[in-house]
């Protein structure tokens, strides 16, 4: 693609295989094959793909990833501004989408260097699309902080969001994230996809709660994307009348963070807010607390 005499090159934003060979474009192979560079999340996988494809590998590969995307981005605009074409990759699905990338893309476009698309497979569309929840409108909220607190800050936040929300997760912290989310959201319906378009591929689909016990239960393994419903409809009703109608169901014998999920799920409320404000106000007795959960 690249020609003599071209003032810039062009940049291709290329998506890859999330899992099956087969799903990889022949666009995406005809790019892969014509640029000058590819610049690879990991060149390892990277050249496997084009051998296994059984195209080669051409192109000069280059690494491109979150440690040297400051330093490589400036390294492959003069690459583009010399006239050659450059191919992004990540190492599966779309370059720049919780991956590196967006740093180069904006870079070029403050040059003026052509940035183009070439569409493939998206971990973030596929798990909305198969989850069954409502695709109409949808957040994607990448990967959650590690840490609990935190994890619970971003949480918090996103406790009256109504969009659909999508999110990457690793096996080892599925099911700590989906504790934290019944613990923020209550009951809300999500669906846990695995290993999606390769030989294992699974959805689990349900009420957090179920489907928190099925991974407890078995311990999940692969690429994940975990996707929950959005708030329902926010409800007139204070904080303070919420906690009231919680301190009634633990007096009826439930427990007071089930309660306080019950009435954040039926209100879209905060769970934590209307437990919180049962204990601002005496509400709770401390022997039905339940904080185990």
């Amino acid at each position: 693609m690249g020609h003599a005499g071209r003032a810039a090159g062009t940049l291709f934003l290329v998506g890859t295989p999330i899992g099956n060979l087969a799903d990889m474009t022949e666009r995406a192979q005809d790019t892969l094959e014509s640029v000058d560079v590819v610049a690879a999340e990991d060149t390892r996988r990277t050249r496997a793909l084009m051998v296994a494809l059984g195209k080669g590998v051409r192109p000069r590969l280059v690494s491109f990833h979150d440690a040297n995307e400051r330093e490589r981005t400036g390294r492959l605009l003069s690459e583009l501004q010399a006239g050659r074409d450059v191919a992004l990759v990540s190492d599966a699905g779309m370059p720049g989408l919780s991956d590196p990338g967006f740093r180069l893309v904006r870079a070029c476009i403050d040059a003026g260097i052509d940035v183009r698309v070439v569409p493939g497979p998206s971990a973030v569309v596929s798990a909305l699309v198969v989850s069954g929840l409502p695709s109409d409108r949808f957040a994607f909220e990448g990967f959650l902080p590690r840490r609990g607190g935190e994890r619970r800050t971003r949480l918090e936040a996103l406790s009256k969001e109504a969009r659909t929300m999508v999110f990457f997760e690793s096996p080892r912290r599925l099911v700590s994230t989906l504790r934290a989310m019944s613990d923020a959201w209550g009951d809300r319906r999500v669906a846990v996809a695995r290993e999606l378009t390769k030989l294992y591929e699974e959805v689990v689909r349900g009420a957090v709660s179920e489907v928190l016990t099925r991974f407890e239960e078995r311990e999940p393994r692969g690429e994940i994307v975990v996707v929950v419903e959005g708030a329902p409809a926010v409800s007139t009703r204070s904080v303070a009348e919420l906690a009231g109608d919680a301190a009634r169901l633990v007096a009826g014998g439930m427990r007071a963070r089930e309660a306080a999920r019950a009435v954040a799920r039926d209100h879209g409320a905060s769970a934590n807010e209307v437990y919180r404000a049962m204990l601002d106000r005496g509400r709770v007795d401390h022997s039905r607390r339940g904080d185990a959960t």
